[in-house]
């Protein structure tokens, strides 16, 4: 499972304004940016692990909304294929101090920069679909 950590860009004076902005972190090795992705445990829902990996690899917390989609991919690791779950994830706390911190790094961006460095098809896909879904909660 998988998130997209957003929010809202603050102006100058505190006010919250419409631009959306989301997280992306760092893989491991520091070669690609990505939203946060894991596993999920037996004793946890889906739900619950993305928050898990958002914490653990972003050092965020927020509210997990309705899932965005399921995309199947192959995994270039162990050359199976997998399916991963993405979640839009309302940020509500960053984290001074998190698990990963030392391993990634964090980055808060507009949607077309986000959009610029995720290199997977499905992730700019799910980032659309979270565009799409904002945009109609305004009207």
């Amino acid at each position: 499972c998988r998130c997209i950590p957003y929010r809202f860009k603050c102006s100058s004076d505190g006010t919250i304004s419409d631009e959306l902005e989301v997280l992306v972190i760092s893989s491991q090795k520091g070669q690609k940016m990505m939203f946060p992705k894991g596993g999920w445990e037996l004793d946890e829902s889906i739900e619950e692990a993305a928050l898990r990996e958002s914490i653990e690899e972003a050092g965020v917390i927020g509210n997990v909304e309705c899932e965005l989609g399921k995309w199947y991919f192959i995994s270039k690791s162990h050359g199976t294929f997998y399916e991963g779950y993405m979640f839009p994830l309302l940020v509500k706390e960053e984290l001074d101090f998190w698990p990963e911190q030392n391993v990634r790094q964090r980055t808060w961006m507009n949607v077309k920069e986000a959009r610029d460095v995720c290199q997977h098809w499905w992730m700019k896909e799910a980032l659309d679909i979270l565009v799409e879904r904002l945009a109609s909660l305004k009207q």
